[in-house]
């Protein structure tokens, strides 16, 4: 059995809020290790900004302000540069990353990098090119996200309505998606419905003014099938998912996850009804994936939704097999 201690400085959140109320997918990640360790027989002990210290599935969670153990088998700090360091004395010390990594050049995180000597965890390649290649650390190491079961498995059911679902982070394409919505889909599919699980209470806040500003806009276009919701758990999540027959998302550069899992979810359930599938502007690759499977769906909507979403230059499902435009690779 290891001693496992991982540390994060962002939000507040423990295991018991992700398995209850919304939350982000790097913090949702970050529980998800954290009681897999668990589950595989270790000692795991969280240090972050809980707001009450408790044990949750095998878990340990306290506060960065209670005492820190000096050392340790595994030591993972994750994003922040103030818990490079947190464990003095670690076998083995890794920092996760959820971002691109230039912001790892800054002087704050350069010195503890080159003084602790982690290794670096990125989500993808394309996360890892990001990462400048003179940085100090002891080297680099490619860690997918895992899916949680929940939102592996469905059960075979009858086709949903009309309906499309964005639950990323308003601040992500929603604009661009409520624009294209008002302006091609809902007059092509009038009885198309979008419904939006949105907000700033993902991320542990209670209002963020851009967030907010683009979701009232939202609220004001009901006309046109548009319905906001508030942001939910797991469960609710995995129900609303299920319950629409496409999900809509532009990408951003800020990704660095290529993975659509709805893709994914949609092999899983193709039996019956193949699910949900997201769209990645952003990624040749998803793109030209997203496409195979959408050829094997026979629905208008699905179909019309996808012709709608291409950029210039596309005039058909069968060329998002081509390649991206140079303007817009990664």
């Amino acid at each position: 059995m290891a001693k496992v201690v991982m540390a994060d400085d962002g939000i507040a959140f423990d295991g018991a809020m992700a398995e209850e109320g919304p939350l982000g997918g790097a913090e949702t990640a970050f529980v998800a290790l954290a009681e897999t360790f668990a589950r595989r027989g270790h000692e795991v002990l969280v240090h972050n900004r809980c707001r009450a210290t408790l044990c949750h599935r095998g878990v340990r969670w306290a506060s960065l302000w209670d005492e820190i153990p000096a050392a340790c088998d595994l030591y993972i700090g994750n994003r922040g540069h103030r818990v490079i360091g947190l464990v003095r004395k670690a076998r083995n010390r890794l920092f996760w990353l959820h971002n691109p990594a230039g912001y790892l050049k800054k002087p704050r995180n350069l010195w503890r990098l080159a003084w602790y000597r982690p290794t670096l965890i990125a989500s993808g390649a394309y996360h890892a090119e990001t990462i400048p290649h003179w940085l100090p650390c002891s080297g680099q190491e490619i860690i997918p996200y895992g899916i949680l079961d929940r939102f592996r498995e469905a059960s075979p059911r009858e086709p949903p309505p009309a309906r499309a679902i964005f639950t990323s982070n308003p601040l992500r394409g929603l604009d661009w998606l409520l624009d294209l919505w008002v302006a091609r889909i809902a007059p092509a599919l009038p009885e198309a419905e979008l419904h939006i699980y949105a907000g700033a209470a993902v991320y542990g806040k209670e209002a963020v003014p851009q967030m907010e500003e683009i979701l009232a806009r939202a609220d004001t276009l009901a006309a046109f099938g548009i319905r906001r919701f508030a942001p939910i758990g797991r469960k609710g999540l995995a129900a609303a998912l299920s319950g629409a027959r496409v999900m809509l998302y532009r990408g951003d550069l800020g990704e660095t996850e290529r993975l659509i899992f709805g893709l994914r979810r949609g092999e899983i359930v193709q039996k019956k009804w193949p699910s949900l599938i997201a769209v990645a502007q952003t990624d040749e690759c998803a793109r030209e994936e997203a496409g195979r499977a959408v050829e094997t769906l026979f629905n208008d909507f699905l179909r019309q939704s996808f012709e709608m979403l291409m950029p210039p230059g596309y005039t058909s499902i069968g060329s998002m097999k081509k390649s991206y435009p140079q303007s817009q690779r990664r």
